[in-house]
């Protein structure tokens, strides 16, 4: 029998003698008082089967302070100066009293001077009385027998004294519950697959639920490094007075993500190699915006109003109404350019940070999915000197002051500009974005006015991030390898530092 099971059956045993036990710290076993511990842990075990039912006390009493318990066994300061003056004939000096009370000689001495006990004759002390009564320890001993004392002003002085000190004492009352039983019936906790297999559940006991319990506290959440750089740019954004797009949508048709934005149906990049397509559905029932779809095929086949030749390809519905997961936000740019044609135009600042997909080869510094951080700006006759100098402003905002562009192509800007920053810490030139000026193709299809200009631009979440926590591989910053300790320790870092 262990321990808590022997304490059970003590504390049964006193319930069927007694009907209640109104202080567990009065019980004996194995020769001691019972524990609060060891009360404790019985006590919930009977409690959570429903023998017993039980009340905790809280109680605040007085205990001897390690210099109390000595003066509760040897006497008080001032009776044992009493007594070294008794044993000598002639008395004691003060300086052959503190030889032999130490430091306890002062304060002994004052207190049998205030007591009458002892009297000064020159240069000696000698006694005043012949007997004495000792009441400091006689109180001392009483803390100790019950924890309190009645006289409030003896309380003071001793505390004064630092003899005794406040404690609080926890004990509990315990009586019998409504399956009260000398014998403690083991009840399972658990419904395991044995028992459901072998039938054996039909003769156990469970015990009941606890839903009044507390449970594990959970552990605080904590933001994910590229939510902290996130939030970084979000700032930026809004402190250069930009609208945030809508970019909640995962899933979008071939049409937003790459016709609105003249994207050839016969482009490589609508192939499987980079484009995640829908299984079931595969794609959508039909296009809404009909006048606009059928401006888009002109553009692509033509070059509609916008004064270009087109591709010269026959455009397929079919393919535009292909569902993919996007591959860029700029999808969600395509669709806001459209709606403030058609609402009317008026000059517009819009960005986006969220996720797209692209079918890559996971590696370092590739992931099938990541974050995109894109720009939109929309006014009347803008120039490619005004996206060079936003730039300049926009990546100063993260202390990237020296900037180099270089000509690229795509296929939606015309002209187009890599944006490449110096980094210190690399000791060379590093790409940080993409830009250019949307095409008169895409702009005039929309319906947008003819001396209307966009500049858009874009980088991704991911590298500024691995920058900043010194992140060598992207797979430890997403995915199945990512480190859960550096996310939480993380600090949030300042991208204008």
């Amino acid at each position: 029998m262990s321990r808590t099971e022997a304490l059970q059956s003590l504390l049964l045993h006193e319930l069927n003698d007694n009907e209640i036990i109104s202080n567990t710290s009065d019980l004996v076993f194995e020769g001691k008082k019972v524990t609060l511990q060891d009360a404790q842990s019985a006590i919930l075990s009977l409690a959570a089967k429903s023998m017993i039912e039980f009340e905790r006390h809280e109680l605040d009493v007085f205990v001897l302070t390690q210099e109390g318990e000595l003066v509760c066994k040897e006497g008080s300061h001032e009776a044992r100066v009493f007594q070294e003056i008794c044993q000598s004939m002639n008395g004691l000096t003060i300086d052959e009293l503190k030889s032999k009370l130490g430091n306890s000689a002062g304060v002994g001495q004052g207190k049998a001077f205030k007591m009458g006990w002892i009297r000064k004759e020159g240069a000696k002390l000698v006694k005043n009385t012949d007997t004495i009564v000792d009441d400091t320890q006689s109180k001392l001993q009483k803390i100790k027998d019950v924890g309190k004392l009645d006289d409030t002003k003896a309380l003071n002085e001793l505390k004064k004294r630092k003899l005794i000190e406040k404690s609080k004492v926890v004990y509990f009352s315990v009586k019998k519950g409504p399956k009260f039983s000398l014998t403690v019936e083991k009840l399972e906790a658990d419904l395991t697959s044995e028992m459901l297999t072998n039938g054996s559940w039909k003769e156990k006991k469970f015990k009941d639920y606890n839903f009044a319990a507390d449970g594990v506290p959970p552990r605080g959440g904590c933001l994910h490094p590229l939510m902290k750089v996130r939030e970084e740019f979000r700032r930026f954004f809004f402190e250069l007075g930009f609208t945030e797009m809508p970019t909640d949508q995962f899933v979008e048709i071939g049409f937003w993500n790459f016709d609105a934005l003249y994207v050839p149906q016969q482009h490589s990049a609508r192939d499987a190699q980079d484009t995640f397509f829908l299984k079931k559905p595969a794609a959508a029932e039909k296009l809404r915006e009909t006048d606009y779809v059928a401006s888009v095929k002109n553009t692509h086949e033509n070059g509609g109003v916008s004064g270009g030749i087109g591709y010269r390809a026959p455009w397929s519905e079919e393919e535009s109404k292909k569902l993919v997961l996007r591959t860029h936000t700029t999808a969600v740019s395509s669709q806001m350019l459209y709606k403030l044609a058609k609402d009317g135009f008026k000059p517009c600042k819009y960005f986006s940070i969220d996720r797209v997909f692209r079918n890559e080869t996971v590696d370092a510094t590739h992931l099938a999915e990541f974050h995109q951080v894109e720009g939109v700006i929309c006014d009347k006759n803008l120039t490619l000197g005004d996206l060079i100098g936003f730039m300049k402003v926009f990546f100063g905002k993260m202390n990237a002051r020296e900037l180099r562009f270089k000509p690229t192509y795509n296929p939606y800007t015309e002209p187009s500009l890599e944006i490449y920053s110096y980094h210190e810490g690399l000791g060379k030139w590093v790409e940080i974005g993409n830009s250019g000026l949307f095409r008169p193709e895409m702009l005039s299809a929309m319906g947008l006015p003819e001396d209307v200009r966009c500049i858009g631009f874009g980088l991704s979440l991911e590298r500024p991030t691995m920058i900043k926590y010194e992140i060598n591989d992207i797979r430890q910053l997403m995915g199945p390898r990512v480190d859960l300790e550096l996310i939480e320790a993380s600090p949030i870092v300042r991208l204008d530092k």
